[in-house]
């Protein structure tokens, strides 16, 4: 196989969410969170998170039965998510927080956990002035 054979894989089309009661998950991620529902197929739930799909679903089997991987939503205050995200019932771990110096801009976090234990977290790149 060369280098033009090979697949390229550039998007994301849906992240899976482990979900031990989808009801209860699927009010917080639509409720809290403020993600739009697309649809219910039995006990699988949908979101559209800015093009990508996040569905929640119910471990089938043991060897899926853990924590899914940390979904990091991006914003553009990160101060006022976390802020309006705790006042509707989102438990954070922490304080948004600087995590890398960039040369112009900051890297912000703040992790907090679903219904469901899974942790999630916002990010967002604080720009900075050069300074002469």
């Amino acid at each position: 196989m060369n280098a033009t054979d090979r697949t390229v894989l550039s998007r994301i089309g849906q992240i899976a969410i482990n979900a031990h009661d989808v009801d209860r998950a699927t009010a917080f991620y639509r409720d809290v969170l403020g993600l739009r529902h697309l649809f219910r197929a039995g006990q699988l739930s949908f979101f559209d998170c800015g093009g990508v799909r996040l569905m929640l679903d119910k471990p089938e089997n043991p060897e899926f039965d853990h924590p899914s991987s940390i979904v990091y939503f991006q914003v553009a205050d990160i101060e006022a998510a976390f802020q309006s995200l705790r006042a509707v019932g989102a438990k954070f771990d922490d304080e948004p927080h600087v995590i890398a110096r960039m040369p112009d801009h900051d890297l912000w976090m703040t992790f907090f956990r679903d219904t469901e234990g899974n942790v999630l977290a916002l990010m967002s790149e604080r720009g900075r002035t050069k300074v002469d």
